[in-house]
């Protein structure tokens, strides 16, 4: 077997054996295998495709490259949350109390953000020493204890995954579906997670665009996740606009906690509600959606959620006077009010360009290097389709920095649109993929 005859049977558009895919991933990621094949190899993938099958394969070769998160000392089904990527995406600050506070472990793996789109543990920190570098004795300890805990990915998950990115990035075969699904589940399944439950965002703010390219990625997730013997079911979720109206990392916190109180934004809640009850469907803990959404209204009405939330701070050093009174979370010096210059209904709130403005206040790091700013954000006032008058308010700037405040705003004016007509035919899910198929709603 050799790198030549993968390449051109590859080329060729037929199918490869799963000793050819381990023979490459193995002969990659140990530095045998140089980088112009492997790109000669990626570039035949991308035009030629792969079946479910090498998909599979090529996802379990991966995540058997390196560390594999024993989680089975943990009692009962543990579960897990992935989202695709956006912008004010809090939501696993919200479902991960709910959910344990229903009886379901919860085991976390989380990453950082970069661009346009947030990452859960930037949001988590800037809660006042608050600890993600947990041991796995600590993480799993903390998941037996009190059901959640949330933790960076180890250096050593799917180092083979890490290495293929670099170069698919440098090489235009990013956007393959196989390969985009095979790079997120290799990492979600070397977690050690029993159960998963994907986010797929589609719109402005998300990787994938249109409709189908993301119901087509989540088959391609799911059908990996059955594959190797885990309960998967896919949400495809609009990312047209932020999720909520917090983007910055301390302003989603503020608003995570408010939600947990029952006070937050009802698209938050709808996608929490619905990812949640899928979780506890897939863990056991209720026989139907219909249950698990009851179960997890009541943990919101009777503060069980809150408690949690406060609890899981706590376990991981963070100070919970914060939790209990929020505006001891980060502030920013300034705030800058976007006001509207005409009347009518806002048409268009291009996710991705409003992350971009966040990201110039200080909320995003634009490379792995960046330093972020935690006070620094957005809180929209206004969102698609609402009523605006000439001179009200549509968002809220905090920042640090009069240059940076007006160049954010500057841009924000370009970025919300204005028309005369209303149109209320706004949609937050758009359909469900499971063992079964796609189900589009």
């Amino acid at each position: 077997m050799n790198m030549y005859e993968i390449i051109k049977k590859k080329r060729e558009g037929n199918e490869l054996s799963k000793e050819e895919i381990n023979f490459f991933i193995e002969n990659y990621t140990n530095g045998s295998i140089p980088d112009y094949q492997a790109s000669a190899l990626l570039m035949a993938i991308f035009f030629k495709k792969m079946s479910k099958e090498e998909t599979v394969n090529l996802t379990e070769a991966m995540l058997r490259s390196g560390e594999e998160i024993d989680l089975t000392s943990i009692e009962g089904i543990k579960v897990d949350k992935h989202s695709t990527g956006g912008v004010g995406d809090k939501t696993t600050l919200v479902l991960g109390p709910m959910v344990a506070a229903c009886g379901l472990p919860v085991a976390k793996m989380s990453g950082r953000g970069l661009g346009h789109t947030g990452g859960t543990l930037d949001k988590l920190e800037s809660i006042e020493g608050l600890d993600i570098s947990l041991s796995k004795e600590k993480f799993i300890s903390n998941v037996n204890r009190i059901k959640l805990a949330v933790a960076g990915q180890t250096a050593n998950i799917a180092p083979a995954d890490k290495k293929l990115y670099s170069l698919r990035d440098v090489t235009a075969t990013v956007d393959n579906t196989s390969l985009i699904a095979s790079s997120i589940m290799s990492k979600k399944l070397a977690s050690g997670s029993d159960a998963i439950v994907l986010d797929v965002k589609v719109g402005s703010g998300a990787f994938m665009k249109d409709l189908d390219s993301a119901f087509e990625l989540a088959k391609e997730m799911v059908d990996i996740g059955i594959g190797m013997d885990r309960d998967t079911i896919a949400i495809i979720s609009d990312m047209d606009e932020p999720l909520g109206y917090a983007i910055g990392n301390s302003l989603e916190v503020k608003e995570a906690i408010n939600t947990l109180k029952g006070r937050g934004p009802k698209d938050l809640l709808e996608l929490t509600l619905a990812l949640g009850s899928r979780l506890l469907l897939l863990g056991k803990r209720v026989e139907s959606i219909e249950e698990g959404y009851q179960l997890l209204n009541k943990v919101i009405d009777d503060g069980s959620a809150f408690d949690k939330f406060k609890e899981f701070i706590t376990a991981q050093g963070g100070n919970s006077h914060q939790v209990d009174n929020p505006n001891l979370l980060p502030k920013a010096e300034q705030i800058l009010e976007l006001k509207a210059d005409e009347a009518g209904y806002i048409s268009e709130m291009n996710a991705e360009e409003i992350g971009r403005c966040a990201l110039i206040l200080g909320a995003g790091r634009e490379t792995k290097e960046s330093q972020i700013d935690m006070s620094a954000g957005i809180i929209l006032n206004k969102k698609k389709y609402d009523k605006v008058s000439t001179g009200e308010t549509i968002a809220f700037l905090h920042g640090n920095s009069d240059k940076k405040l007006k160049e954010a705003a500057k841009r924000m004016k370009n970025i919300v649109k204005i028309s005369e007509k209303s149109n209320d035919n706004k949609q937050l899910i758009y359909g469900i993929v499971d063992k079964d198929g796609i189900k589009r709603i």
